[in-house]
């Protein structure tokens, strides 16, 4: 991985979750600009418009809860906005601009859908937190996902493996978009509710042929 990134080659943090679902998909919105909503997405993009406001913040019992907080990280080339961001109040913390006290920080990712059996949900959140700690200069041990298909808040601990895969992932991504790689893929359970159906047709992929492979097939049937 680079030392660090620019601003202006900083990637959108949420394609870290895009990339672990299915690189392809990844490549088809972040590389080639192709987006089609579909009745998840949808769902998705009215809960954070319910909790995405950037002007609210709100103190209540020590703890300072901000919303659409920016996050950028120069060492992963990652940058977006944290849905949420609570700082809660601790003698292990780091200063704020116009506050008393020392605040630890927490980001908070909110989904539309429920607990994954991939960890994409996971470093999504990772990416957050280590943007965060790049920015505070603190160390965050843990965050939250709340799902909203279950109303359930799940604590997510920020371990060194998750971390590990957070760096892999922003490298690999990097990789790809320098490149500027599709990569094909198989066909999943996964893909039938994607989105980006219409336009992966995945159905397809596995019956291309690559051309150095062709052209070995046709010399040899000569």
């Amino acid at each position: 991985m680079k030392p660090e990134y620019t601003s202006d080659e900083l990637l959108p943090l949420s394609g870290i979750q895009h990339f672990i679902f299915c690189r392809r998909q990844w490549a088809l919105i972040h590389i080639e600009q192709q987006w089609k909503e579909n009745v998840l997405t949808v769902e998705g993009k009215q809960l954070h418009k319910r909790v995405d406001d950037p002007f609210f913040t709100e103190t209540r019992g020590g703890q300072i809860t901000a919303r659409a907080v920016p996050v950028a990280s120069y060492r992963l080339g990652l940058s977006g906005v944290c849905d949420v961001v609570e700082f809660t109040e601790s003698p292990e913390g780091v200063k704020l601009p116009g506050r008393s006290g020392l605040y630890l920080a927490a980001p908070v990712e909110y989904k539309r859908g429920h607990e994954k059996r991939d960890p994409c949900d996971e470093a999504q959140l990772c990416a957050q937190a280590i943007c965060l700690e790049e920015m505070l200069s603190v160390s965050i041990p843990a965050g939250w996902l709340y799902y909203g298909e279950t109303r359930h808040r799940l604590a997510v601990e920020l371990t060194a493996e998750l971390r590990e895969l957070v760096r892999s992932m922003a490298e690999e991504m990097h990789a790809y978009f320098q490149r500027g790689y599709t990569p094909r893929v198989k066909t999943s359970k996964a893909c039938r509710s994607c989105s980006l159906a219409d336009v992966c047709l995945p159905e397809l992929q596995e019956k291309i042929v690559p051309a150095s492979r062709y052209i070995h097939q046709q010399i040899e049937s000569a």
